[in-house]
């Protein structure tokens, strides 16, 4: 006898798989977080039913995104998170990265203002600390390199600007956008943001090196220090 399935010696969730797996291939953009979540679990458990680990992992960080860009440590307080499944989780989140990346790396940004904002997105918005990077420009504003500077706390990252126009140099870079994080989620700048960017210009400014920007990744949100007129 089967256990319950919808065929002989096949387990009750089998069916399930297929069925979402041709919904899927059918209308990718239909299907609910936790079911494009539980795509991904199918691979790390391939012979179990995933749906309820799925929905619980939606419930508690928020959303697909929230889930996949979570840190290990907290993915594993959920009962049935392994290491296989944290493997497939960082394989979505990496390959995404890269997709972001390969619309602004080498290419002319200011022109591509959208993606790079995606980029930026995709690498920082779910950091649980700060993280500070620099985006170095030729003189065809076309991004020749992309580096983390620093990385400190949850509300505080340490910027030198000496350090960051010497980058600059030795890369022969003519221009910068500055980016960093807030892991609180709210994009606006501190007075301590506003401070160290007018250091690092005035710095970079007699060098003949210019900073196109600073932005500022929350959750979702983003600000831009020259669209609110701080630089």
């Amino acid at each position: 006898m089967g256990d319950g399935g919808e065929g002989e010696g096949k387990p009750h969730y089998a069916g399930h798989r297929e069925r979402l797996r041709e919904r899927f291939l059918k209308s990718p953009g239909a299907l609910p977080d936790y079911e494009l979540l539980e795509l991904i679990l199918f691979r790390a458990i391939p012979r179990r039913d995933v749906k309820p680990l799925a929905k619980k992992l939606i419930a508690r960080f928020g959303g697909f995104s929230e889930v996949i860009n979570a840190e290990p440590a907290r993915l594993r307080e959920t009962k049935g998170v392994s290491d296989a499944i944290l493997t497939e989780f960082r394989v979505v989140r990496e390959t995404g990265l890269r997709l972001t990346q390969s619309k602004v790396l080498k290419k002319e940004v200011i022109g591509s203002w959208d993606a790079l904002i995606d980029y930026c997105s995709a690498s920082m918005a779910h950091n649980p600390t700060e993280q500070f990077r620099i985006l170095f420009l030729d003189r065809k504003n076309v991004l020749i390199a992309d580096e983390v500077q620093q990385k400190g706390t949850v509300d505080h990252t340490p910027v030198y600007p000496r350090e960051v126009v010497k980058r600059a140099l030795e890369l022969n870079a003519s221009a910068l956008i500055l980016v960093h994080n807030h892991p609180s989620g709210d994009p606006t700048p501190s007075n301590a943001d506003v401070e160290m960017t007018r250091q690092i210009v005035d710095t970079a400014k007699p060098l003949g090196i210019e900073v196109h920007d600073h932005l500022v990744v929350g959750k979702g949100r983003h600000a831009s220090f020259r669209s609110l007129g701080l630089m």
